[in-house]
């Protein structure tokens, strides 16, 4: 089914909305949410979540394209049980070591995932993304967007690890320099 059909169906509180939302993006959902947390059980609980949550937001949203609606819905409460999952236990997963790295091309933020909160940042985001060789652009994305880990991501491109670890950590010196550029970075 179309995602137009599918948010007409939540605007007209459908529940073959979710059925639809189901079959259409249960795996796309759940391969975000486990990338970030690890664990099947906690990666479907959020999935039943995203689908609340998305029930919840439509009406009165009208989201285009929906796959990022859901994308983001699913993201941002898999980082929230991330962080009451590991609150005091830091250094855990992939998911610490993507922030982590983030963290250190962007240090002015408590937590890298508040750049979806940030206007101005996510702007200049955007704006750094399109500046880069799409190849560079979908490392980047795979890595942190998606928390990919570093053998999955050269597996994918068809690259050493070595090469994927060099690339994405002159991305972030570049993005580093980007934010400071724009003054963005203190």
């Amino acid at each position: 089914m179309e995602d137009s059909k599918i948010v007409d169906l939540f605007w007209e509180r459908s529940e073959t909305a979710i059925e639809e939302t189901q079959k259409k993006y249960r795996r796309y959902c759940h391969s975000i949410a486990f990338n970030i947390l690890g664990s099947n059980e906690d990666a479907e609980e959020c999935v039943n979540d995203t689908y609340v949550r998305v029930w919840d937001s439509i009406p009165p949203k009208r989201p285009d394209p929906l796959s990022a609606f859901i994308g983001k819905t699913t993201r941002r409460l898999a980082f929230d049980r991330y962080r009451k999952k590991y609150a005091k236990k830091r250094g855990r997963g992939t998911t610490a070591l993507v922030l982590d790295e983030l963290y250190e091309c962007i240090p002015a933020l408590v937590y890298p995932t508040d750049i979806a909160d940030d206007i101005v940042l996510r702007d200049a985001l955007k704006l750094f993304l399109a500046s880069l060789p799409e190849e560079s652009m979908k490392l980047f994305m795979r890595r942190y967007w998606y928390t990919g880990s570093i053998a999955d991501i050269a597996r994918e491109h068809g690259i050493s690890e070595s090469n994927v670890k060099i690339r994405l950590h002159r991305i972030r010196c570049d993005l580093k320099k980007f934010l400071e550029k724009e003054g963005i970075i203190v």
